[in-house]
Formats: C-alpha cells, structure tokens, sequence
C-alpha cells in the first residue's frame, strides 16, 4: 500500500531523475523564466561554448530594468545595456522574447500565469526569488542563483534537496478591505523572517479556497519573505478557469485531459506534514510594516512596539530598525506620515491590486505624489479599458507602463533619501527602493488610503458603501 504523500511529496516525484547520495535531487525543468538580471548566467555559456539545451521551454522576459516612461528613447547606458544583452542572448539561443514594445510583455511572473506559460504540475525555475509566485497553480516553483541558472539553461535539469513541508491552514471570513497581502504580512510577523525557513509552504483553510487567483500569486509570492523556499496552492476550479484559454495552456480534449490530471494534484487526506500552523482569517486586520523586515508588521490599530518591553533578544533590532525608519516607539502606527505612494510588482501589481486601489481613489484626490505601474502590459489595456488608469490620473497619480519599476529601482524609479513610502510591494530592507528610503509594506487598498489621506490609515471606513 502506498503511503499518504502531500502535494510537494508528487510534484517532487514526478520530476526527479536520480537521488544522489547526499540526498540531493536532479529535477527536470519544465519552464525556465530569464530576465535582464540571467547575463551571468548567459556568460558562463559563452566562456564554456555551450548552448541552450531546450530553448522551447525557456522565455525570457525585460522587467527589472523596463523603464515606465519614455521607452523609446532609454538614456541611462546602464539599463539600455541591460535590455539589450538580453535581446542578444536571446537572439543567439533562439529564446521567445518579450520585450519593451511587446504587448504581452510585463514582469515575469505577471506574464508567465496570464500567458499560461504557469500550469499546475510543472517545475518552474527563474533566477528571481519570488519564483514561489507561481505555486499558487500547484506548481513547483522556486527561485535560483546565477550558477544555477547557467546548470538549467545548459541541461535543463537543476540539483535541490527536497524541503520540510509546512502547512499554513487559514479558516474564516476575510473582513472587507482585508487581502492575501495582509494574511501574509500576518503570518510572516507571527512566526519571524526564518519562521519556514527550509521549508516548502503548503496553503489551505476555507480562507484560501475563497482567494482569488490573483490572491494566492500574492500569498505564495510573500512565502520567501518568512523564509520559505517555496509556496504552493493546490489547483481547483478556480485555478481551471483563470487558465482556461490563455494562449499557453491546453486546448481542446487536451485540455480536458490536463484539467484530469491536475485534479489529483492535492495532498492526500493521510498526509502528514513537518509543521502546521492554524490562522483564523476572521481575526486578521489590515496590516503595515513599520521596520526593516516584512516581520516587522502589525495591524494598522496597533502601536509601533517599544523595545524597552521587548525581552526576548529582540530590543536592539527594533531600536535599529526605529532609527533607520525615524519613527518613534509606541505611538500609533495609524498616523505616520507619508510622502509618496507606489502600486505595483509582482507581488500587487495584477488586475484585482487594481481595481481596488481605484475604489478607494475614484472620486478622491491623492495628498502625496505617486506611481501606478501596472504588472504587464495586459493588465495595463485591461485597466484602461476599465478607466481605472483615469482613476488614478484624476486622483493625482502618475500612470506609467510596467517594469519591476519601484519595487528595486533597477529602472531609476526611486524613492529618495529620507523619504516615506507607503509600498504594496515586498520588501521593506534598508535601502530596497533607494538609498536612505523608508519603506511601509501594505496592500494596494492601503497604499491608495496612505495617498488619500497623506498618513497611514485604515483603509477601511474608506471603502465602506465602494465594495460589490
């Protein structure tokens, strides 16, 4: 009789070749993801003569570096450079491209679900952390580093040692205004930056059934930030029908088999797991970083903690962070001033991130300056054709093309020394959008209310009566 396995246990199976000795694994790669950043990578085929092993399954995607205005005419050398080894390498080895003036272009793992490149079952591999967005279709997706993408591009194969599995159940109604992005800053402040850490994330609780695609990309993109290698969602009728006719995915009785075939990607009711840990969603509040860590996170009524209380080793790390982030302990987060906004990325940067932004802004001027970046180029005519790009421009916003954009600041979109930003995007370390910025992680929803209101502040009373 064969042993109960979780979902981890049979995508793992499905993809292994051999098991070394060490317990190391080589795993088949089904899709390769490669952007600006992979030029190393290239180089060391270049050096070695070798070329793409399989450069069907491998796409290559500008986003880091895409500028959001003037693409026509990039001034800095440094990015035109960047985007243009791309191209080249992906010239040479016969890649599929998209690139600036694409329409289907965007950032990575924005483009590979919407194009259907993202299907349940596969092993998806990019040289990009947040990777783990993709298993929010039931795939196995991880991010690597340079040499190990250089190890997939020449063999399409790469060597990992199977993970820990954690399940993260989360039951209860979600309250209004509260999203995937405030479960995960939730359960990242709860168990720490290494809470998962060796650990692959297993998601599930009538919580998460009742997210939407767009959710659970949110929720398995943030797995990394609680030191998670990955994040993982088992397919279901939602999964089916975000997929079904992307240009990508299957058609036809194709599709029906496939459709088949994902529906036993679940784990199995006997499964045990290496961790569990039990949420209640009702419980979670909308939630805001206010250090250096996505750990450092509470609920916007809460106070900024006080390390003079803290007595578990963690008084001086707060001290630091409250130094860096010029904020004082114990007042009220709600409150803190802001001095600009910005929507985007591969963790907000979708469609519903959106949509709800604008119901918070329509009709509202912004008190600050800001940036809208949509996630792709498809996101960005979808939104237009729903005069959410309007919204934005009405409230005072400024409406630009999609990029990783001010996520990183690889493409110049930077926040300024000293200055205050209320971000819906992933990372909140010193200096990630800028040298000397200050950083607060929040949902696209609270983004929109921080530009309303000039402060952070609960989104909340602001959507009253704007929800469907």
């Amino acid at each position: 009789m064969t042993s109960a396995r979780t979902l981890l246990d049979k995508l793992w199976a499905a993809h292994e070749i051999v098991l070394r000795d060490d317990g190391a694994s080589l795993l088949w790669v089904d899709r390769h993801l490669v952007h600006e950043g992979s030029h190393h990578a290239f180089g060391k085929l270049a050096d070695r003569e070798i070329a793409v092993a399989e450069p069907d399954l491998t796409f290559a995607v500008v986003d880091h570096y895409a500028p959001t205005r003037h693409r026509e005419r990039i001034s800095n050398p440094q990015i035109r450079d960047m985007i243009e080894t791309l191209r080249k390498n992906a010239s040479k080895h016969h890649l599929k491209l998209f690139d600036l003036d694409d329409p289907r272009q965007g950032i990575v793992h924005v483009v590979g679900p919407e194009q259907g490149l993202t299907l349940p079952g596969l092993l998806i591999n990019c040289g990009d952390s947040h990777t783990s967005t993709h298993g929010a279709f039931g795939a196995l997706a991880f991010g690597i580093g340079a040499t190990e993408v250089a190890h997939v591009l020449a063999t399409q194969t790469i060597w990992q040692k199977k993970p820990a599995v954690m399940r993260i159940w989360i039951d209860g109604q979600l309250g209004p205004g509260v999203s995937a992005k405030d479960i995960a800053l939730n359960w990242i402040a709860a168990l720490g930056a290494d809470g998962a850490r060796g650990h692959a994330i297993e998601y599930g609780g009538s919580a998460i059934r009742n997210l939407t695609m767009e959710g659970r990309m949110t929720l398995c993109n943030l797995s990394i930030e609680g030191g998670a290698r990955l994040g993982l969602i088992a397919p279901d009728r939602t999964t089916f029908d975000y997929l079904k006719g992307r240009p990508f995915a299957p058609t036809g009785s194709q599709w029906e088999a496939a459709v088949e075939a994902w529906t036993g990607l679940r784990t199995d009711d006997d499964a045990r797991f290496d961790q569990e840990v039990r949420l209640n969603g009702s419980d979670i509040a909308p939630t805001v970083t206010w250090g250096t860590s996505p750990e450092q996170a509470i609920p916007v009524t809460a106070a900024i903690p006080d390390p003079k209380l803290l007595f578990n080793g963690k008084a001086r790390s707060v001290e630091d962070a409250l130094e860096y982030m010029k904020l004082p302990a114990g007042r009220p987060i709600e409150g803190t001033p802001i001095d600009q906004v910005f929507v985007g990325s591969c963790t907000n940067g979708r469609i519903e991130d959106l949509r709800i932004a604008a119901a918070v802004l329509a009709g509202r001027k912004a008190k600050v300056p800001g940036l809208v970046s949509p996630g792709s180029a498809q996101v960005k005519t979808q939104a237009e054709q729903e005069g959410l790009d309007k919204v934005f421009i009405d409230a005072g916003l400024e409406w630009a093309s999609p990029g990783c954009s001010m996520c990183v600041g690889m493409n110049g979109d930077l926040v300024q020394p000293g200055k205050r930003c209320a971000s819906s995007t992933n990372r909140n370390f010193r200096g990630r959008q800028g040298p000397g910025s200050l950083t607060h992680l929040m949902s696209p929803a609270m983004v929109a209310a921080a530009a309303v209101t000039g402060e952070i502040t609960d989104v909340r009373p602001l959507l009253k009566g704007r929800l469907a």
